[in-house]
């Protein structure tokens, strides 16, 4: 489990094929990464196989390529990196769980006063959970969904700090985004589609 506030940003220092799935060796500053370990990349829950000197690997199987955007990353992009949740750790973000529900798009990125609103073109699941000031996780970062934009696009708003320490300071339209809806939202969804009341 994860808060979705971003602890430090890595780079991919090399990217692989490997037994069907991807192999990354990240470049990040912690000490005491430990192999098993939960870490949260751009969203995703990955798995360290390896430590190493300065950075650790993680394996990315076929069914994560299939959901995230793994497939296209190459040495030297920026990542986010966020290492899991210990009991008694302050929730500064949301309940996030590194289950990333599809890739989205930016659609248009604007200046607005002090902050940057991005409007992101979503999957059908992740805008069935999204509501307005509700929670949406965007490449591993917690943020609040500030206005809907249409049946499948959300618009969120990056304040400086955001900008400045994570990867969304990097991202220009086209560009695509690791999402995971709001938990509630999805469980919530599920239950009344079950019932047959969804619409």
């Amino acid at each position: 489990m994860f808060t979705g506030l971003v602890t430090a940003v890595g780079r991919v220092e090399s990217a692989r094929a490997v037994d069907g799935g991807r192999t990354l060796v990240i470049r990040a500053p912690w000490r005491g990464i430990a192999p098993g370990e939960s870490i949260a990349v751009d969203g995703a829950c990955l798995t360290v196989e390896r430590r190493l000197k300065g950075a650790f690997a993680v394996h990315v199987i076929a069914t994560t390529l299939a959901r995230t955007a793994f497939g296209g990353y190459r040495a030297g992009r920026r990542v986010n990196l966020e290492r899991a949740l210990r009991a008694g750790d302050r929730l500064g973000g949301h309940l996030v769980q590194g289950h990333v529900d599809g890739v989205g798009r930016i659609r248009r990125i604007a200046e607005e006063a002090d902050a940057v609103l991005l409007d992101i073109g979503v999957p059908a699941a992740v805008a069935e959970a999204s509501i307005p000031l509700g929670s949406i996780t965007v490449d591993g970062v917690s943020l609040t969904v500030n206005a809907l934009k249409g049946r499948h696009a959300v618009q969120v708003s990056l304040i400086p700090f955001t900008l400045q320490h994570t990867t969304l300071g990097d991202r220009r339209v086209g560009d695509q985004v690791h999402l995971e809806g709001d938990t509630i939202g999805k469980y919530v969804s599920a239950w009344l589609a079950r019932r047959g009341d969804h619409t």
